[in-house]
């Protein structure tokens, strides 16, 4: 009974200071800053890391496996295979040979037949800013920025076609089923922003991609790592509060329904896919009030809205650069608000034919592109000077790409270039990586990489770095595999990194 643990005084004290503890604990694995245990080094070498998902609150945030440049990643995807040649890639001995035939091509035979000769860009490449980088003049805003810019220019892929291509850039892998790295970056680390979804994609106004949804898909993860789509012109499906219920009663129901899955879930403690989808629930009742306001741009003022284009009509290109720049404008503004990935899609898939409503210029390169490269070039410049305005870029990621490039050659029969996966082109802006700076080469036609050759799978790994994150240790178990968005492959480029 003298015993002083059952002396009064002591155990009232004591119980104070652990109840204290036990909220300090509470607060820092609410900020995400309590080490994970699954963190470690062992005698073997690395081990994967898997990191602890409370499946109540799937998207909180998470601590990184080291100190980060980027917070978040904005994502740039140009559907339908961009060339390289056209845009960021300058080729003097192109130029120099147009109409000749491409030594060593005789009867080269791509994706799509037979290749005629080589063909020189349709536009003037010029020197732009101080750092004196040779861009074309199909995409002037873009090439005033050329400072800011760190430059990829030894991109290869592993496909032609365009689906699993997507698929390749947007996944690692070319087939359907696997985590986007969108859905691998917020698995990692959750989000910032407790009533937006952690991952947004915003498709084209025209339409998606080719590979559509799997370019946002959570493959085998848990589905909360899905991106959410919508753009400004289509709200979330499904979202918006009937109009014949009033807004007390609605929210008078949603309180009423949380007590009715708080209570059950009390019932069943261990159920992680229950608390999973009560979570979901949950983020989609406050999507219905945060969702409407991000993306209602009636506050933007008549300025910024010129800066983007997104104010302009009467022709088609005017059309489609302003719907592009609205959706330019709510990608800053889902930046703004913490989303952790936003990935920004310009050009869609156009079912029953090639149309002019992506980057897949075949048959008449120049006709398309002069709509693609007016539409992509000042809502995107605009983009990227606002968010650098605006302090953003300090922290976020933004990254341009796209699924392949471009023969310098034009296709026997037609007057465009063929699918290129041997050489292409990717850039980066803002936090981490090093400004007006070129990595890698392709040939002297643009044709394959030849200097510093990078694979997508290098790409993906120096995103991750970025975010603070090892792309050989950030894993998932899936049918007896430890799977990573790198596969077994992967480089940190280092020296893009500042």
């Amino acid at each position: 009974m003298n015993h002083p643990l059952l002396n009064r005084r002591q155990f009232l004290s004591q119980s104070a200071t652990a109840l204290s503890s036990i909220a300090l604990t509470d607060l820092l694995r609410a900020e995400g800053l309590l080490s994970d245990s699954k963190i470690r080094e062992s005698a073997a070498g690395k081990i994967p890391i898997r990191p602890d998902i409370d499946p109540a609150n799937p998207n909180a945030p998470r601590r990184g496996h080291f100190p980060a440049r980027a917070k978040n990643v904005l994502m740039i995807f140009c559907s339908g295979a961009c060339s390289h040649l056209d845009t960021f890639d300058y080729k003097p001995e192109l130029i120099r040979r147009h109409g000749q035939p491409m030594p060593g091509g005789d009867k080269l035979i791509t994706f799509q037949g037979e290749q005629g000769n080589l063909v020189k860009s349709p536009w003037e490449f010029r020197p732009r800013g101080q750092s004196g980088k040779m861009i074309s003049d199909l995409v002037p805003h873009l090439g005033a920025l050329a400072d800011d810019m760190c430059f990829i220019h030894s991109l290869t892929g592993k496909t032609n076609t365009h689906g699993p291509g997507e698929n390749f850039m947007s996944t690692g892998f070319t087939l359907d089923g696997f985590p986007s790295a969108g859905a691998w970056v917020t698995y990692a680390l959750g989000s910032e922003n407790a009533t937006l979804p952690a991952y947004v994609a915003i498709p084209d106004p025209r339409g998606n991609p080719q590979s559509s949804v799997n370019c946002w898909g959570p493959g085998f993860l848990p589905a909360a790592f899905q991106g959410t789509d919508f753009n400004a012109a289509n709200p979330v499906r499904n979202l918006a509060r009937p109009s014949n219920i009033s807004p007390k009663s609605d929210a008078a129901t949603r309180d009423f329904l949380t007590k009715l899955n708080r209570h059950h879930l009390k019932r069943f403690p261990g159920d992680s896919e229950l608390a999973a989808r009560i979570s979901s629930y949950e983020l989609a009742a406050r999507m219905q009030m945060s969702v409407p306001e991000v993306s209602d741009l009636s506050s933007e003022p008549a300025h910024v809205l010129k800066m983007y284009g997104a104010d302009e009509s009467g022709n088609k290109v005017k059309d489609l650069r302003a719907a592009y720049g609205r959706n330019c404008i709510l990608a800053r503004r889902l930046v703004e608000k913490g989303v952790r990935f936003v990935q920004l899609f310009n050009g869609a898939y156009q079912t029953g034919g090639e149309g002019v409503s992506n980057w897949d210029g075949h048959k008449v390169l120049k006709e398309q592109y002069s709509i693609h490269g007016p539409v992509l070039d000042q809502p995107t410049a605009a983009l990227i000077t606002d968010l650098k305005q605006r302090g953003l870029l300090k922290d976020t990621l933004v990254v341009w790409c796209t699924e392949f490039g471009r023969m310098p050659t034009f296709q026997k029969g037609a007057s465009g270039r063929d699918h290129n996966p041997a050489g292409f082109t990717a850039w980066m802006v803002g936090a981490g990586v090093k400004p007006g700076y070129s990595y890698g080469a392709t040939d002297d036609f643009g044709y394959k990489a030849v200097e510093n050759v990078a694979t997508v799978y290098d790409f993906h790994a120096t995103i991750l770095h970025l975010l603070g994150l090892d792309h050989e240790r950030l894993s998932f178990y899936h049918n007896g595999i430890e799977r990573r968005l790198t596969n077994v492959h992967g480089n940190v480029i280092h020296d893009v990194i500042v």
